[in-house]
């Protein structure tokens, strides 16, 4: 029988050809994988971001407070669910309080609790978180006082956190009665002056700059189960408001 020499040959570079050829499929369909995947993500990261720029923008500005202590050490910041918070770094216990300062009950909390928290702040035993809502606009006769008040809060603990638990208890002692249209930007401006603040604080309040951020974080505070103001919580738990001096203490040990 006679051997084909050229023929094996053929049939060798024919099986090699379709290797290379089966090769390069391989090496294009993975590029190709490759690059359909840094398309996607691609894509995907894109709409992440401009979705959180509407976010940010449905929002507003969201307020900061200047990373810096008082001679006690008490600092103040703004916190994940909008609360301001007041109080030294280490303590043991935090207390929030979601209130508006339109809002009978929550004057009548801050008379019989104010100094609870204050001296709470002060030794150091707690730091308070301040989450002002505002949900009562429709009290203020269309004038939109607890979400005017509301900024109001923002501005001034922006300003100077050092002086808000003061502001604070000023803003309660003048709160308006339910079914007026509330104070007006001058008479808010004027209470900020006569605890300390400066001039400089005018601007937020008249422009409202925050005014987005607290119906954000109001309707966040209703998401999240709040129904009704004032309502108090220690160490994450909901207490009874006029407990809140046992609560902190019981807490503390």
């Amino acid at each position: 029988m006679s051997k084909n020499p050229a023929g094996r040959k053929t049939s060798s570079a024919l099986a090699q050809a379709k290797r290379t050829d089966r090769n390069r499929n391989i090496l294009i369909q993975a590029v190709v994988a490759v690059v359909l995947i840094g398309l996607i993500a691609a894509i995907g990261i894109g709409i992440a971001m401009k979705k959180s720029d509407k976010d940010e923008a449905a929002a507003g500005p969201t307020p900061s407070i200047a990373a810096t202590a008082s001679p006690n050490g008490i600092t103040g910041n703004i916190t994940d669910n909008g609360s301001i918070r007041i109080g030294k770094p280490d303590a043991e216990v935090t207390v929030r309080v979601v209130a508006d300062l339109q809002c009978p009950a929550c004057k009548a909390f801050e008379a019989a609790n104010g100094q609870v928290l204050e001296d709470a702040v002060n030794s150091g035993t707690a730091a308070v978180e301040y989450n002002i809502i505002s949900f009562l606009d429709r009290a203020s006769g269309g004038a939109e006082y607890s979400s005017r008040a509301a900024n109001a809060s923002y501005c001034v603990a922006q300003a100077d956190s050092a002086k808000y638990q003061t502001w604070l208890s000023t803003m309660y002692e003048q709160q308006p009665a339910e079914g007026t249209s509330g104070l007006t930007d001058d008479q808010l401006i004027e209470i900020a002056k006569s605890v300390g603040y400066t001039d400089d604080v005018s601007g937020c309040i008249r422009d409202r700059t925050y005014d987005k951020f607290v119906k954000a974080k109001t309707q966040e505070a209703f998401d999240g189960g709040i129904q009704s103001t004032p309502s108090v919580f220690v160490n994450g738990q909901q207490v009874n408001p006029s407990g809140l001096a046992q609560a902190i203490a019981a807490a503390a040990q």
